[in-house]
């Protein structure tokens, strides 16, 4: 159980939050004492409960618990953040957060790091470049948020969303310096499923098959896993064309992907 301590190192922000609000997803455990506890002492930390598929699919489970809290929130906002709850935050990370969009007008998504423990040390994640926010630890700016239409429900939501922020000329902001403990590390929660998903996601987003082989590959040199690789290529194909980017918006991401390429080489 997270939740007490991704709480506790939000409440206490040097730039406190407006509001929070947590989720409560069909949990069988302690969490909604949790809640409600935080409930009791902080006026600005609310809690609902849904209840979801209990089958962890990646993506739509994670997307619909945000969005069961999303239409809990007023209007009144300038940053929207969704954050997992295995998380514990520096205090400061708000405010940091704050000054990325503040200093840059064309900041659309914003985050820091994840690290994990090794050895009693802690130590970044090594899944991401460095130009990408975890989907655990997103940040959005609101007209960023409304002009991408939102978060699709779907996996790849958390790749998809940066690439239509660059297409419609936001900047994905990240700060090296901000490290968040990551309580559980990403790992095989639905091994069989996940790479099944992944490729499922590059087809709907209109990566095409060559870019959809790099990026296998490369997620299966990460996970050291080659099953996975083979796991993505298979969702690819079994993949019904339920895309979710438009085509100038694929074209977009094609161009946008084969130019990160590139430059590694030239």
């Amino acid at each position: 159980m997270f939740l007490q301590q991704t709480l506790t190192s939000l409440v206490t922000q040097s730039l406190p939050p407006k509001q929070i609000i947590v989720v409560n997803d069909n949990s069988t455990d302690g969490t909604q004492e949790i809640i409600d506890n935080f409930t009791e002492e902080y006026s600005f930390v609310s809690g609902i409960k849904t209840n979801s598929s209990g089958q962890h699919l990646p993506g739509s489970k994670i997307i619909n618990a945000f969005y069961a809290g999303f239409e809990q929130l007023d209007t009144e906002y300038d940053i929207i953040c969704k954050f997992d709850a295995d998380l514990i935050f520096p205090e400061n990370y708000l405010e940091f957060l704050s000054t990325l969009f503040t200093n840059n007008p064309e900041c659309g998504i914003a985050g820091g790091f994840c690290a994990i423990q090794q050895r009693k040390a802690w130590k970044l994640e090594n899944l991401t470049s460095k130009d990408h926010v975890r989907g655990a630890l997103k940040a959005y700016r609101k007209a960023c948020f409304n002009q991408i239409g939102g978060l699709r429900k779907s996996m790849g939501w958390d790749t998809v969303d940066e690439l239509l922020a660059r297409y419609h000329g936001w900047e994905v902001c990240t700060d090296e310096s901000l490290h968040v403990k990551h309580l559980k590390p990403t790992a095989a929660s639905y091994p069989e499923q996940a790479g099944l998903k992944q490729g499922e996601a590059f087809k709907k987003m209109r990566y095409g098959f060559i870019l959809t082989i790099i990026a296998s590959a490369k997620l299966s040199y990460k996970k050291k896993n080659f099953s996975y690789f083979l796991k993505c290529i298979q969702g690819y194909f079994r993949s019904e064309n339920a895309y979710i980017v438009t085509p100038d918006e694929g074209k977009f991401i094609r161009r946008y992907r084969w130019k990160g390429i590139w430059s590694k080489f030239f």
